[in-house]
């Protein structure tokens, strides 16, 4: 469970963006979003693959 303290002089939006920031840090949306359906081992595999040699071509 994530938790931010809000201080007395600090505004809501400040609060909200440090709020966001460690969702993003713990990885909380990205792992809601994959889990929202479920995807095979060999399609996950595939896309990994296809992400890797995407990556390759870019570095040559």
């Amino acid at each position: 469970m994530i938790r931010v303290i809000v201080k007395e002089s600090e505004s809501i939006d400040k609060a909200l963006k440090r709020f966001k920031k460690k969702l993003e840090k713990a990885r909380i949306l990205k792992d809601y979003k994959n889990r929202q359906f479920f995807t095979k081992p060999s399609v996950e595999r595939r896309a990994e693959i296809i992400k890797a040699k995407y990556k390759q071509s870019k570095t040559k």
